[in-house]
């Protein structure tokens, strides 16, 4: 069948906002208990409440979690190691209470921790003493930042523990050797976030549960110790990128010895709780998973022989350290370029991959998926940069033999994080409508080394604005990007470069900052104590460094911006406040330019909500439809564009509504 002629940008797909929002489930948490597998299960179309899966190996899928609860903890605001498991008990913190429950099969959860504003978060089961030992956030004290603890939790009877270790900032990843006799866990001290320096300790447990001498193995103000893990026989092994990469280390008879050298990550920046890039099978058989230029890899090594030999699997991009094994099968959370996020199980003896519960059900065929193509483009400095770039594609149609597509770069948050080259619908959803797509890991981000890390220090707003700046420059020079439709496109730290990207260059045509960051001293005073000094190292020190503040802080500088901005924000956002985005708002509506702002009652950083995302990716395609002039093959709902001409008509669609009430 011929293919259909028509512009970018308007093309039909049959990759939907309704798709994107509500038949999608986000997967994380994996968990091992006997035979049964377990996960933590957000749900969009459930008004954002997380539910606990079980998977008997029949393939019957069972909610743990009540109707009126939520399985997640607010530990550092981004949550994760929200549960536990043993012998099919559930132990779990609830959204709204915060509060730690245990639930015994067939049985309504009862509380473990009283009514009060204490948060627990990556847990470790204590068998021999019958408790829990788990990272506490007190939020009870009456003055200064909540304090953060490593407690234990009886089992069996409702109280607030006992406080195990505490005098520093943060803990995190409390672990017990097999036997119970030693505990291993990580702390670390602002102004330093877990991927700049951590520090790794073990002490004695004593019978009655107290810990006795503790001494530190690992870590410092520039080592960034993750995950570590006792072996079945009692060897301490964890990651460390002391040589500038997170690799594999364990300890033993007082040493450090390193287990595989290699220029790849076996690590994962902190931003939640509870990953796992390795596992054990045996004593001497680690299942592994790392990054090597950005790409994810899975392996089998050999501790004694230090041998790593690949795993072969079509499920090739592990989704932030979900890896668990048991006799003889691995068992992940992942995807690839054209199979969404999925629990997977592969077993080691047939090397078959079985894919157990997926995220979404496929309903879309892989020949609208654009497969993305890892690219290295030069910036400043003589560097270069990486990216995933993702061209326009759809069997039914083409563009006019002249035309170049509108291009989108995606600015992912953290900043210290990074973009993986997964399935994802929300990038499928703009190209297979004929708009190209390149998501930046921009210097600052996470897989490609410590010194790549270390590029944002001190230049965050210029380093992640230059390389995207460069990543079109580079696709435009090579004939797949039009320059005269550039736009830019981030959520939280990526809110923040894309308005730093309007306000500090003029290369791009239009912005959706998706509770983004506009004013950076505002940041700097008033958000949650996990990223408190996170901008001591990214801007600097607050205040001897203000100057700095307000020279990076797109609301100072609403006088660069000259292109187009559609703002989202979720009203109880506490760690980008909505007051960022209103503020960037008004100004820029004063200013004269095209403005639209959309805010969500119930929504916090990152939108959970089924008709929220669909609304989201509606408005913005609507947006970019008025600012870049291409028809729209569906009709979507105006969405408020103030400074545009409201008398006109869109394509398809009617007049444009002059307010629009959430």
């Amino acid at each position: 069948m011929p293919r259909q002629v028509a512009p970018y940008g308007s093309w039909k797909s049959p990759i939907t906002a309704d798709l994107l929002a509500s038949k999608y489930v986000a997967l994380d948490e994996l968990s091992i208990d006997g035979d049964d597998v377990y996960w933590n299960e957000l749900r969009a179309s459930d008004k954002g409440r997380n539910v606990i899966v079980q998977r008997k190996p029949d393939g019957t899928l069972t909610d743990i979690t009540p109707p009126s609860f939520s399985a997640r903890t607010r530990v550092h605001e981004y949550g994760g190691g929200c549960y536990l498991v043993q012998n099919g008990t559930v132990y779990f913190s609830n959204y709204t209470d915060q509060r730690l429950y245990r639930q015994d099969p067939g049985r309504d959860p009862t509380p473990l921790t009283p009514p009060v504003d204490m948060r627990h978060a990556d847990g470790v089961i204590d068998r021999k003493r019958n408790r829990i030992i788990s990272i506490r956030e007190d939020h009870t004290v009456k003055t200064g930042q909540a304090v953060t603890t490593i407690v234990s939790l009886d089992l069996d009877k409702t109280g607030e523990g006992k406080v195990l270790v505490s005098g520093n900032d943060f803990y995190s990843t409390p672990r017990l050797d097999p036997d119970g006799s030693k505990l291993t866990w990580l702390t670390w001290n602002h102004p330093n976030m877990p991927w700049d320096g951590t520090e790794l300790w073990v002490a004695d447990v004593k019978p009655d549960g107290s810990l006795g001498k503790s001494e530190k193995i690992a870590g410092g103000l520039e080592e960034s110790i993750f995950q570590p893990e006792w072996s079945p026989d009692g060897i301490l092994y964890f990651s460390s990128d002391r040589t500038g990469w997170w690799n594999l280390y364990r300890s033993r008879n007082n040493q450090i010895e390193p287990l595989y050298p290699m220029e790849g990550e076996f690590g994962l920046p902190q931003w939640g709780f509870g990953h796992h890039t390795f596992v054990f099978d045996s004593s001497n058989h680690i299942i592994c998973a790392y990054t090597k230029d950005g790409l994810w890899h899975l392996a089998s090594l050999n501790p004694t022989k230090k041998t790593l030999r690949p795993i072969e699997t079509p499920i090739n991009q592990l989704l932030w350290g979900n890896l668990a094994t048991k006799d003889g099968k691995i068992f992940l959370i992942g995807g690839s370029a054209t199979e969404p996020s999925s629990v997977a199980q592969i077993d080691l003896t047939s090397k078959e991959t079985q894919i157990l519960h997926r995220s979404r059900e496929i309903t879309v065929s892989k020949e609208y998926l654009s497969v993305p193509d890892a690219i290295e483009f030069p910036t400043e400095n003589g560097l270069t940069a990486f990216a995933f770039f993702y061209p326009p594609k759809n069997p039914d149609y083409e563009a006019p033999r002249e035309e170049k597509p509108p291009l989108l770069v995606v600015s992912h948050g953290g900043p210290t994080s990074a973009s993986p080259s997964t399935l994802r619908y929300e990038i499928q959803y703009w190209t297979s409508r004929g708009i190209g797509v390149v998501d930046v890991n921009y210097g600052g981000s996470t897989e490609h080394g410590r010194e790549y890390r270390k590029r944002l220090n001190d230049q965050w707003g210029i380093i992640d604005v230059q390389d995207c700046v460069n990543a079109t420059r580079y696709l435009a020079s090579r004939g797949q990007a039009d320059p005269e439709r550039l736009g830019i496109r981030g959520g939280s730290a990526g809110g923040y470069t894309t308005l730093c990207a309007l306000a500090f260059t003029n290369t791009f045509k239009a912005g959706a900052s998706y509770y983004g960051v506009s004013d950076l001293e505002l940041l700097a005073r008033d958000t949650h104590k996990f990223e408190s000094r996170y901008l001591d190292k990214l801007v600097g020190p607050y205040p001897e460094s203000r100057d700095i503040y307000r020279a990076r802080s797109p609301i100072d500088h609403v006088d660069g911006i000259s292109s187009a901005l559609i703002l989202f924000q979720g009203l109880e956002d506490k760690v980008v406040p909505p007051d960022q985005s209103e503020k960037i708002f008004q100004a820029v509506k004063a200013k004269g330019l095209p403005v639209a702002y959309i805010a969500y009652e119930w929504e916090q950083h990152g939108f959970r909500r089924a008709e929220n995302i669909k609304r989201s990716y509606e408005a913005e395609l609507y947006f970019y439809s008025r600012i870049f002039q291409f028809n729209l093959a569906e009709q979507i709902k105006p969405v408020a564009i103030e400074n545009m001409d409201t008398k006109g008509t869109v394509p398809n669609l009617g007049p444009v509504e002059i307010t629009e009430t959430l």
